[in-house]
């Protein structure tokens, strides 16, 4: 007898913990599947609460944990009232700026990190976007060019505000989704980075607009290698730049 229930507990052991999925999980996921395939296009409505509840027997409870996560993951909006449900959207820009926010602070990512960052993708969307732009793309890079160039002599807050635009704005003319997404994530942290005392004195700001016009020209041109050529210098000065506000504001007394 005893070695017999030793046999059953070594069963038991070998069938390990069973981890079973919460149904409200489960349900995210299909739905997820289903608006990923197309199924229910950007802008469809989702079924309601009650017919979720009514076609899957789940609990209300499970039906609205299921849309919470669909609605975290930027897949649908919800919207409240008598004529609000659930509607598909695309995940957008700032939904995965959020989250790289938070896994760099989370980690504390260096800033060298974010230079490093910089310097590979700069200059690859620099070169899609000579290849690419539109001239409703153009128009855009030359207003924030004109508006940088005003900002330049006197205006730090507004010259760093538009230089943060100036290189969203050329992701957006790469015409390369992932990367202007990734360009959008690292730019409210690039603009805090260029806040550092000592970063960016008259003398630097008339070099950065500068080196913007070049690559611009490059741009319009659609010289892709000029372009990328171009941008390779520019993250190089950036990051020099930095380096040596880093230096001045840990040098200072107290």
């Amino acid at each position: 007898m005893a070695k017999q229930t030793a046999v059953s507990s070594d069963l038991l052991d070998d069938l390990g913990t069973i981890k079973v999925p919460k149904s409200g999980d489960v349900l995210a996921n299909r739905l997820q599947q289903q608006i990923l395939s197309g199924a229910y296009p950007p802008g469809a409505p989702l079924p309601t609460e009650r017919e979720l509840v009514e076609n899957t027997n789940l609990s209300r409870g499970s039906v609205r944990e299921a849309l919470h996560i669909l609605e975290s993951q930027g897949l649908i909006t919800r919207r409240a009232g008598r004529y609000g449900g659930s509607i598909v959207s695309r995940p957008s820009d700032e939904l995965l700026a959020g989250h790289i926010n938070l896994f760099a602070r989370g980690l504390r990512v260096k800033l060298s990190a974010l230079i490093e960052a910089r310097q590979a993708l700069d200059p690859t969307v620099a070169y899609l976007a000579a290849r690419n732009r539109t001239e409703a793309d153009l128009q855009s890079l030359r207003a924030i060019s004109e508006r940088l160039d005003a900002a330049a002599a006197s205006d730090l807050p507004g010259f760093l505000d538009e230089n943060a635009k100036w290189h969203l704005a050329i992701a957006v003319a790469s015409h390369n989704d992932l990367l202007r997404a990734f360009t959008h994530s690292i730019s409210e942290m690039m603009l805090q980075a260029s806040k550092l005392e000592n970063f960016a004195p008259q003398e630097t700001r008339l070099v950065v607009t500068k080196t913007h016009r070049r690559i611009l020209a490059a741009i319009e041109a659609q010289d892709a290698d000029a372009a990328k050529r171009r941008s390779e210098r520019d993250v190089q000065a950036y990051a020099r730049h930095v380096e040596a506000a880093l230096l001045a504001t840990a040098s200072r007394p107290g």
